[in-house]
């Protein structure tokens, strides 16, 4: 059974909601990172933006996948996904859980990317700094004319930033990834080991 983002249920039009920001989310993902101390988060932001216009249209799964194992806060994002399910999951099989999450995403994104071109990304604010990170507000101006503003949570990683979560439409775009890989694991015996099989096909 392949692991597929479900687009037949009673939600459709919500999970469709869900499917478009995500795919927002990883395309943004992929112009994540690069040393960060020397510049603020909004600075960050709008030096990332001219990478996405250009990563929004590559259509390159190999591309979305190296930028997204060098940027995305991976061990975050990948062990809240898991939810309880993490603690079944040995230490040692993390990096090849990683590893599938990655390229799920990755793939995805590269196939659905190019359904929605970017035209503009702006930065409109910034949050102060606290424990959960930096609260980065901007809007993405698709070419059809639509727009979504987007909330980045963009966290200290040593010298780096990484990005944790994006909201998009009120909802947080891990949220998303929490349900369909925790809901494929309860499907498939409880095993992680099932998500981590079906992500590394």
């Amino acid at each position: 059974m392949l692991l597929t983002v479900p687009m037949h249920t009673a939600r459709r039009g919500r999970v469709y909601l869900y499917a478009r920001a995500f795919v927002m989310l990883a395309v943004a993902l992929v112009s994540m990172g690069a040393a960060a101390q020397a510049e603020s988060p909004a600075a960050y932001m709008k030096r990332v933006g001219n990478e996405l216009l250009a990563a929004s249209r590559s259509g390159s799964t190999a591309q979305f996948a190296m930028v997204l194992n060098s940027n995305a806060d991976i061990p975050s994002i990948g062990l809240k996904a898991l939810g309880g399910y993490a603690r079944s999951l040995p230490r040692d099989e993390r990096p090849n859980y990683y590893s599938g999450m990655i390229n799920f995403i990755a793939r995805y994104a590269a196939k659905e990317a190019p359904k929605y071109p970017v035209a503009r990304f702006v930065v409109t604010g910034q949050s102060r700094e606290d424990v959960r990170g930096t609260y980065v507000d901007t809007r993405i101006v698709l070419a059809e004319g639509g727009s979504y503003d987007v909330r980045w949570l963009v966290v200290r990683r040593g010298n780096t930033y990484k990005v944790r979560d994006a909201q998009v439409i009120g909802f947080w775009m891990t949220s998303f990834l929490d349900n369909l890989f925790q809901n494929y694991i309860s499907e498939n015996g409880g095993n992680p080991r099932s998500l981590v099989v079906a992500l590394n096909r």
